[in-house]
C-alpha cells in the first residue's frame, strides 16, 4: 500500500508539497515533513493520514483523491481537529454503500458522506447541486443495496421527458426509442452497480423499472426505492404528483440542479418549489452540493465554480 500512498514516482507526495509549500522526504515506511509553516505541516500530516486510512479500507488513491483532500482541508481546516483527519479529510470512509458487484462504494467528499447518511436515515431525500457530484450514482447504488438486502422489492427510476430544451415528441421512433437517450445515465449507473445478467432479469420482471415521469401518474408505489432524476425539469404539478406516489415501505430520492432548468420560461421548477416548501418536514433530508463536491476532472470543478460565481 505504501507505493499507492506515494504515487507513481512519488507523484502524490510532490502534489502535496507543491500545494502546501512543504518538503516531504520518504524513507521506507516513514515520511518526514519539513521546510514549511506549522499550519502547512499540520495539513500535510492530516492529508497523509487520510490517504493512508483510505488505502487501509480498500479504496484507491489517485491524483483526484489527493486533490479532493487538499481542497476540503483548504476550505474547512478551522473546523477540523487533528484527530478527525482520517475521517473528515477522506470524506467519511465509515459511510459507504455495498452492492454485490461493487463491494464497497465509499463517499469521496464530506457532502457525499452526508448524502449517504441522509438516504439511510430518511424516507425522502433531495440531492441537489451541479453535475459531477455523484447525486444520481449514489442514489442508484443505495437503491441496489436495499434491493439486494430485501428491504425493498423493486427499484423505479424516472426522469421528466425533457432535456436541453428538446421534447421527445420531436425525436424519431417509438416511445422506448425516444426515451432511451434520456434514460442512458440511469442505465449506466445500474450497470456499474449490478451484474448485467442480473439487471436484465430484474428489468424483464419489472423489479427494476425505468420510465418517464408522466407514467407515474395514478400509481401508488409501495415497497420500492424510487428515484426522480433531473428533478429541476419537473413542473410544480409533476413534482407534487411524484411525491404523493410514495407508498408504504418506500424510499425516494429526488436529484437535480436548480441552476440548469430546461423548462419553458413560464413554467416554475417543481424542484425549486419543493425545496422551499419541505425544508422542515420530518423524514425528509436535503443535501446541497457545490463545486467543492465535484468528483470529475479539475476543469469541470473550475467551470462549475465560474458559473456559481457568475450567478451570485
Amino acid at each position: 500500500m505504501i507505493p499507492s500512498l506515494y504515487g507513481e514516482q512519488n507523484a502524490h507526495l510532490r502534489h502535496i508539497e507543491k500545494a502546501l509549500n512543504v518538503t516531504l522526504s520518504s524513507r521506507g515506511n516513514e515520511i518526514a515533513i519539513t521546510n514549511g509553516k506549522d499550519t502547512a505541516i499540520a495539513k500535510a500530516k492530516k492529508i497523509l493520514e487520510a490517504l493512508w486510512y483510505k488505502l487501509q479500507h480498500g479504496e484507491a488513491v489517485d491524483s483526484h483523491t489527493v486533490d479532493t483532500a487538499l481542497r476540503f482541508l483548504e476550505e474547512h481546516d478551522n473546523q477540523i481537529k487533528t484527530g478527525e483527519a482520517a475521517n473528515a479529510t477522506q470524506s467519511g470512509s465509515e459511510t459507504f454503500i455495498s452492492t454485490k458487484k461493487r463491494h464497497r462504494i465509499l463517499a469521496r467528499t464530506p457532502m457525499q458522506a452526508s448524502y449517504i447518511q441522509a438516504m439511510k436515515k430518511n424516507k425522502l431525500v433531495f440531492g441537489v447541486g451541479p453535475a459531477g457530484t455523484g447525486k444520481t450514482y449514489l442514489a442508484i447504488a443505495r437503491a441496489v443495496e436495499m434491493l439486494e438486502h430485501n428491504v425493498v422489492e423493486r427499484i423505479i427510476l424516472t426522469r421528466p421527458a425533457i432535456e436541453a430544451g428538446e421534447r421527445i415528441g420531436f425525436l424519431p421512433g417509438e416511445m422506448k426509442e425516444k426515451m432511451d437517450p434520456f434514460m442512458r445515465p440511469l442505465y449506466d449507473a445500474l450497470q456499474d452497480t449490478m451484474a448485467p445478467e442480473k439487471l436484465q432479469k430484474l428489468m424483464a420482471t419489472d423489479e427494476v423499472e425505468i420510465a418517464p415521469l408522466a407514467f407515474m401518474r395514478g400509481r401508488t408505489l409501495s415497497n420500492a426505492f424510487i428515484i426522480l432524476d433531473e428533478g429541476q425539469n419537473a413542473t410544480r404539478n409533476q413534482m407534487k404528483m411524484f411525491l404523493t406516489r410514495i407508498g408504504e415501505n418506500s424510499h425516494a430520492v429526488v436529484t437535480g440542479d436548480p441552476s440548469q432548468v430546461d423548462l419553458p420560461t413560464h413554467e416554475k421548477s417543481g424542484l425549486v418549489e419543493a425545496l422551499s416548501i419541505l425544508t422542515d418536514v420530518e423524514d425528509i433530508g436535503i443535501t446541497t452540493f457545490t463545486h467543492k463536491d465535484v468528483v470529475r476532472s479539475d476543469l469541470v470543478i473550475k467551470i462549475v465554480k465560474a458559473y456559481e460565481d457568475n450567478d451570485k
